[in-house]
């Protein structure tokens, strides 16, 4: 297998990035409809962008920050170092520093073009909802096809140009660290962003005043669906962008530092990459609503047929090639996997299963039964999911190992597997935000009742298929990790230094509970940083309401624009604590307690971290399902005692799946990229 291979991936992520410009200029060419809606839609583009150029800009001088220090650090042959001698390389340190940008810049270029186009599709879905759903369907769903496609397009095309120009995995990392790290902050300020204004838009609207959701009478409503663009699709797009990327070259630095593996096995994650291109490329022109005008079963469709190409595709491949058979057995073990795990996530929170169902039935009680209930399903849900990612660990490593292969090898595979169609699973998941928006479009700009009901029906599916990718991009998340967890151990012993991870060792140990207590914090600090900042704006509403009374008389616009300034002040001043964990924390573990700690606090961060994000987002997803479906006329309708007692439910939901719980698996694969990058550093530190 040789450089053709590279060439023809370029060449398919060159075609999905044209596919996303030409779909993005499709939707541009659609109705915007009435000048009220086009108005309505102005203040969400405008809010959006404002904030996505403040969040790039302090991003921006975190990456030049963090860039000057890596093309330092990796100026230094550490080995060298090691044994006493001093061996500076600076054109190693450019390179690395040059990747690690590069992987932040495709990272921000593939978000803010999917919030680009998200904000002009969502007055374009509400306008098409007048003529029929199937026509509202096919616009949003294209429109999340350009998040879908250019992510996928920029993430193979960084990745193969660095590996046809340096022919090094190494560096590689270096452009996953890039990506990731950009990916945390995006995905927790958004998350913080829009969580903050939802929460105070529904306490003070819904609950106090009995107003309806997205009414324009509410000054939070702008910066509620500005949240859902620049945390939705800009952070969820940099959050699935950062687990494709992660699981990508975390089998290239296995096969890379094998001596018993072929080149050939570095650049297989590249061309599964390339098959699953071409298949959501393929899988995404046959996503249409039937006649029978259900959106859900549109997008579950469109999931399934683009895994079958794609596994036809892998099966062609082991065959006409010398491709090891294991490969083929671990790649359909991940599919697998991440199908179920996807359709567990589907089962307790879309609205015509027992969860959400039984949810909204209990509501009438109160919120506390609506938040128990909810909960409780919560925790259910974890345990099919952890059941398929042990299963496939279990399955992909032996089979790989009965092959012939290294078994942790085959787990990397497997993550590779499931990431492989996020084309596909990332225009589904930006269809969420889309139809979402054009449903407050539609009740600001004072659309009928009908394009509103229209909306609603799109929203719920939305909601359903957010949770679906979250559950691929958690189950993607703890593979590949497992698979860094390996490269780490790899990258320590080459270095020089014996690494144990005994759980006789106390330090080990030590090393498990500080990376266990991780997750849990890392969720308090955000979901915190949500309740100040959306007490903060509650107040500002409250304040309007009561020295403007012409606000719910209708007769006076509110200010929206300074909702918007305090959700987006909020959400970047709430960075700070969360991305000294990310980055910090594990520097701090490795260089004081050393890399046994450091590897003990990596595998106590997988099992905490994994749980918790199951947990957050499905339990989310279902408090909102439950919510919708008592407001589509269930058990008392809106306005009821069930109502009021859902919408409690949702709010409590709401950070939990859109602020912590997506949140956490970047943390945890951007823990691993960091130890991995810096133990040689901290390897030959503690040689010293």
């Amino acid at each position: 297998m040789d450089k053709t291979w590279l060439y023809i991936s370029i060449l398919a992520s060159v075609i999905s990035i044209g596919v996303a410009v030409y779909l993005f200029f499709w939707v541009k060419r659609q109705d915007p409809g009435t000048e009220k809606a086009q108005e309505v839609a102005s203040w969400i583009r405008e809010g959006a962008q404002t904030y996505l150029k403040r969040l790039y800009l302090a991003l921006t001088i975190v990456a030049l920050i963090l860039g000057f220090v890596i093309a330092i650090v990796f100026s230094f042959d550490l080995a060298e170092i090691a044994s006493g001698q001093a061996a500076i390389q600076p054109l190693d340190g450019i390179r690395m520093a040059v990747a690690f940008i590069g992987g932040a810049l495709c990272s921000a270029v593939a978000g803010y073009m999917g919030m680009s186009i998200a904000v002009e599709a969502n007055v374009r879905t509400a306008t098409a909802a007048n003529e029929s759903i199937s026509k509202a369907f096919k616009v949003s769903f294209y429109a999340g096809s350009v998040m879908g496609l250019a992510m996928v397009g920029l993430a193979v095309l960084g990745m193969t140009l660095i590996y046809l120009i340096t022919g090094s995995a190494d560096i590689i990392l270096g452009f996953s660290f890039g990506a990731s790290t950009l990916a945390l902050l995006a995905k927790a300020g958004g998350g913080i962003y829009t969580k903050t204004a939802d929460i105070a838009a529904d306490l003070v609207g819904k609950v106090e005043v009995g107003i309806p959701e997205d009414d324009p009478r509410n000054p939070a409503v702008v910066a509620d669906n500005v949240g859902d663009n620049v945390g939705d699709v800009a952070g969820m797009g940099a959050d699935i962008f950062d687990s494709y990327v992660a699981s990508t070259v975390a089998v290239m630095l296995l096969a890379s530092a094998s001596a018993t593996m072929d080149a050939k096995y570095v650049m297989l994650p590249l061309i599964l990459c390339t098959l699953g291109i071409v298949a959501s490329l393929i899988g995404i022109q046959f996503v249409r609503v039937g006649k029978d005008g259900k959106p859900g079963p549109a997008l579950n469709f469109g999931t399934v047929f683009t895994t079958v190409i794609f596994a036809g595709m892998v099966v062609l491949l082991v065959l006409l090639s010398d491709i090891n058979i294991g490969v083929l057995w671990a790649t359909l073990t991940g599919l697998v996997a991440g199908i179920v795990i996807g359709f567990t996530s589907d089962y307790f929170t879309s609205e015509d299963r027992k969860p959400v169902y039984e949810t909204a039935r209990v509501s009438d009680s109160g919120a506390a039964i609506n938040i128990i209930t909810g909960f409780s399903y919560g925790l259910m849900s974890i345990v099919p999911s952890v059941i398929g990612i042990a299963a496939a660990t279990l399955l992909s490593y032996n089979l790989a190992e009965s092959s012939g292969l290294p078994g942790i090898y085959g787990i990397g595979v497997s993550a590779v597997g499931m990431l492989a169609i996020s084309g596909m699973i990332v225009s589904a998941d930006a269809y969420g935000p889309i139809v979402d928006n054009a449903r407050g479009i539609a009740e600001m700009s004072g659309m009928d009742s009908q394009v509103i009901a229209t909306t609603d029906t799109l929203d719920a599916a939305g909601n359903t298929a957010k949770a679906i990718t979250k559950g691929f991009s958690i189950s993607a998340a703890a593979l590949t990790v497992l698979a860094l967890f390996a490269a780490y151990i790899e990258v320590v012993t080459a270095s020089g230094v014996e690494i144990s991870l005994s759980l006789k060792e106390p330090i080990v140990v030590a090393g498990v509970f500080l990376g266990a207590m991780t997750p849990p914090l890392f969720s308090a600090l955000t979901m915190l940083s949500v309740t100040h900042n959306a007490f903060d704006m509650i107040e500002e509403i409250r304040r309007q309401f009561r020295e403007r009374p012409g606000i719910l008389a209708g007769t006076e616009k509110p200010d929206y624009a300074t909702c918007v300034d305090l959700a987006a002040q909020g959400a970047l001043s709430s960075l700070v604590l969360p991305a000294f964990l990310a980055v910090g924390l594990p520097l701090l573990v490795g260089f004081i307690l050393g890399p046994n700690a450091l590897g003990g606090f990596l595998g106590g961060s997988i099992f905490t971290g994994v749980i918790f994000a199951l947990l957050m987002a499905n339990a989310g997803g279902l408090w909102d399902n439950a919510k919708k479906f008592i407001e589509s006329g269930q058990f008392g309708g809106p306005g009821s005692e069930a109502h009021k007692a859902s919408v409690v439910g949702d709010t409590v939901g709401d950070p939990f799946k859109d602020t912590a719980g997506p949140s956490l698996n970047t943390l945890i694969t951007v823990m691993s990229l960091v130890s991995s990058l810096f133990a040689p550093l901290i390897a030959a530190f503690h040689l010293f």
